[in-house]
């Protein structure tokens, strides 16, 4: 069979799970958290097994194209990991099995709520982007014996700085108080962007003129919606995305008090954060800078270039670097923490997808 089915199986048990997840944050039921978990393995197991696929039939690509090379050498450089599908789907698996993981550790299912959503943005991307889905031959530069290492160990940290970001998420709402702590507007802030940012790609896709995919993600996401020619509808978009802001604003407090009813305490949250960015923080220095400098001296002749990749990895890991400064040397607690956790992780969305869409440079490949 088709990995594509597999992965189409995933994408949609990923989407009703976190519909589920959510139903059991307003229900409260056990019953409908064990289905929202059930589903969540469900399409875990379709995707290992479309990832399993994927990597048979890039093998069998780079074969055909490269049949000098030996058994071990091909299994490497034919690994699912290549283009900016195929990482952006490895980035849901690693999300989602490390989400099972502290799950059923802290018997926390309501914690699917705040990281289910991050994967179904991404499956949503993917579908709307127009981004390639095909096996392609590899460039030079991802011709390496590090790209396997580099990149699992790199999404690894990434998925880890994920659950971190639905901790912290979940523990800012529980330490609000009051609309007007800068917490809380930071916290609604982000969550009406997400929402907004789901909705323009959908809007974006139906808008976007017939181009070729790499045309679209460049030139239209985002853009009919927020850069359009016509002012007036920029600036509607621009007043909606303000009205959702203001509704999550207005009404966000309610989620605390569905989250207290479900026995979520701000030290669980806060050790979840915690532990999550002690386990994605030296996976990230390790896979991430170090692997991707002896990478890059290998593939261009030198380990740091201040590409824009490189420069945002840096920016990402001096983020949680302070986190742990903070937590650890300074004594931080509560809101200060959780914040970090928070920025952190979308300096991770910038440094991957936000580099890859809208910045030139060395890393400009993983677009494609």
């Amino acid at each position: 069979m088709s990995s594509a089915i597999f992965f189409d199986i995933s994408g949609l048990s990923y989407v009703l799970a976190m519909v589920v997840y959510v139903v059991f944050l307003a229900s409260r039921k056990n019953a409908v958290g064990a289905a929202a978990t059930t589903i969540t393995i469900f399409g875990l197991a379709s995707q290992t097994i479309a990832l399993i696929l994927r990597w048979v039939d890039s093998y069998a690509f780079w074969v055909a194209s490269s049949p000098a090379s030996g058994v071990v050498l091909s299994l490497l450089r034919s690994a699912p990991l290549r283009n900016l599908y195929e990482s952006l789907i490895f980035f849901v698996w690693c999300l989602i099995f490390i989400h099972l993981i502290v799950e059923f550790k802290y018997k926390l299912r309501s914690l699917g709520a705040f990281v289910t959503p991050l994967a179904a943005l991404t499956l949503v991307f993917i579908d709307i982007s127009g981004t390639s889905k095909d096996i392609q031959p590899l460039v030079p530069a991802l011709q390496s014996n590090w790209l396997l290492f580099h990149v699992l160990i790199s999404f690894l940290g990434y998925a880890a700085f994920g659950v971190s970001f639905g901790a912290g998420m979940a523990h800012l709402i529980l330490l609000t108080e009051s609309r007007n702590e800068k917490s809380y507007i930071f916290w609604s802030i982000i969550v009406g962007i997400f929402i907004t940012v789901l909705a323009a790609m959908g809007l974006d896709f139906l808008n976007a003129p017939p181009a070729k995919p790499d045309e679209i993600i460049k030139s239209y996401f985002l853009t009919s919606t927020f850069k359009s020619a016509s002012g007036g509808v920029a600036v509607i978009s621009w007043i909606s995305a303000l009205a959702i802001i203001l509704v999550i604003w207005r009404f966000g407090l309610g989620l605390k008090k569905i989250l207290s009813g479900l026995s979520l305490t701000t030290d669980m949250l806060e050790e979840i954060t915690y532990k999550s960015i002690a386990v994605g923080f030296p996976l990230f220095t390790v896979g991430g800078l170090l692997m991707g400098a002896i990478w890059a001296n290998s593939a261009w002749g030198k380990y740091w270039s201040w590409d824009p990749k490189e420069t945002w990895s840096l920016i990402t890991w001096f983020v949680y670097a302070l986190y742990i400064h903070a937590r650890f040397v300074k004594g931080w607690r509560g809101k200060k923490v959780a914040v970090l956790a928070v920025v952190g992780f979308i300096a991770v969305f910038f440094t991957y997808i936000g580099v890859n869409l809208w910045l030139s440079g060395l890393h400009a490949y993983g677009s494609e």
